[in-house]
């Protein structure tokens, strides 16, 4: 298996119109493939595909509940809590656990030397794996309304892909943090995907800057191409970044993504090119000059 992220600096360029349309031509050429939504804070693949729910994992962790009779109000697990998720006020012996900061690490636990601290689970959302014409799953990751991270459930929908599958597409949520780094660093390969404006080439920076640091393959795809200007192409020459492919923009495309369908399935040269990436990057299975 080789899993491929479609990637992002941010929100709106169009990561998850080429992770669908992507994932929509595989299946369409027999690939045995998986689709992945890593965005787990506002996930939306299963919108564009007629699927089957097969199975739903929640996720939880377990959080610190404190025994307020056993507790010497010492401190420790407050010092202990890297995520300042325990609230102690000793002269008035006040403590309290902020269950949304917690993440569950369980180093409170180990510091409480009075056997006060126990854990009960605490839901943090879903895992929910679905076929699409009956063969090709599309795994969601969901994370529940109000989670401070949702990085343990999209560690938990990684872990669902399983090893079966030619192709992994990894739809990654947008930006540098957290969960882009959990998403990316299972990729073999990542397709970053910007857009022609200065806010595109920004945060494309960023991200091609991380990658590197992380020892990722990566290419560029522009979306959008002809509304802002040729800074984006610039800097990919400058820095020697392979461009994969440029889309125009088009008010037909985002007419019918609009709709919730797909490009690919009425536009048979736009399926070949995106077919035409993927068979580069298996063919190299993730080996380009952006490699450090």
């Amino acid at each position: 298996m080789i899993k491929i992220a479609i990637a992002s600096g941010k929100g709106g360029t169009g990561k998850t119109f080429v992770a669908t349309n992507i994932f929509h031509v595989l299946t369409q050429k027999n690939v045995s493939s998986v689709l992945a939504d890593c965005d787990a804070e506002a996930p939306n693949v299963l919108s564009f595909f007629e699927s089957v729910r097969k199975e739903t994992h929640e996720v939880i962790q377990f959080v610190p509940v404190i025994d307020v009779n056993k507790c010497t109000y010492c401190g420790k697990c407050h010092e202990y809590c890297t995520y300042n998720a325990i609230f102690i006020l000793p002269p008035s012996k006040i403590i309290s656990v902020i269950e949304d900061l917690c993440h569950g690490c369980g180093a409170c636990t180990v510091a409480c030397e009075y056997d006060a601290i126990t854990e009960k689970p605490f839901p943090l959302g879903n895992v929910n794996i679905c076929l699409y014409k009956g063969s090709h799953p599309i795994i969601e990751a969901r994370m529940n309304t109000g989670i401070m991270s949702p990085v343990r459930v999209i560690k938990q929908a990684l872990r669902h892909i399983g090893h079966e599958a030619e192709i992994a597409v990894l739809d990654s949520p947008p930006g540098t943090s957290c969960p882009f780094i959990q998403t990316v660093n299972q990729a073999d390969y990542v397709i970053l995907v910007t857009e022609p404006t200065p806010f595109g080439l920004s945060d494309l920076r960023q991200s091609a800057e991380t990658l590197k640091t992380m020892n990722r393959p990566f290419g560029v795809i522009i979306n959008k191409a002809g509304m802002g200007n040729n800074d984006v192409r610039d800097y990919l020459a400058r820095e020697g970044i392979s461009l994969l492919l440029e889309i125009p923009y088009s008010k037909k495309i985002a007419g019918l993504y609009s709709r919730g369908r797909l490009p690919v399935e009425s536009d048979e040269s736009f399926g070949i090119q995106l077919l035409n990436i993927i068979e580069n990057i298996t063919a190299g299975y993730g080996n380009s000059n952006n490699k450090r």
